[in-house]
């Protein structure tokens, strides 16, 4: 059987998805934990939910493709957990507000991130014809934009306005 090249892309995508999700799951925790307003608490505590939900329908998809959902370390999403760290939860601001306003700030990049990537393996699987992951990969995709979506929306009504005040 041939080997295809998009194949392995598509497989390698999801793997490091994987990877990026169960890296971000640990730090939107602990974001939660420090964050005060509770608007954005509850959010956060909802992205730890959906985060795991979507983790376990990219690990059911790389497993239709015969391979293993933790064979990739995501070095990106590395780096972007170790910045959050560092803004949202080691550095103090003095002000709760712009405590939040780091932490949205921090977990927008995260966000976008997995949009890139759940949006490639999206593309690939779409290439591919496989139109059950596509469905998955989809919802998975308007739950982040939805999220994103709602910590521009704190941001700019809420959480923005207290730290500059």
């Amino acid at each position: 059987m041939p080997i295809d090249p998009l194949q392995d892309l598509y497989v390698h995508e999801l793997q490091d998805n994987y990877s990026a999700n169960s890296q971000m799951v640990k730090v939107v925790g602990e974001l939660c934990e420090q964050a005060s307003d509770e608007q954005l608490r509850r959010m956060l505590d909802t992205s730890v939910t959906k985060i795991k939900e979507h983790n376990e329908r990219i690990a059911e998809l790389v497993r239709a493709e015969g391979a293993s959902p933790d064979e990739e370390h995501c070095k990106g999403m590395e780096g972007l957990v170790k910045e959050a760290r560092k803004h949202g939860l080691q550095e103090s601001y003095g002000d709760p507000a712009v405590q939040d306003a780091a932490i949205i700030a921090q977990m927008q990049r995260m966000t976008h991130y997995g949009i890139c990537g759940i949006g490639c393996a999206k593309a690939f699987a779409q290439a591919l014809g496989k139109t059950d992951a596509v469905r998955e990969l989809d919802r998975d995709l308007g739950d982040i934009y939805a999220g994103d979506d709602y910590l521009t929306r704190i941001a700019e009504t809420r959480v923005n306005e207290e730290a500059s005040a």
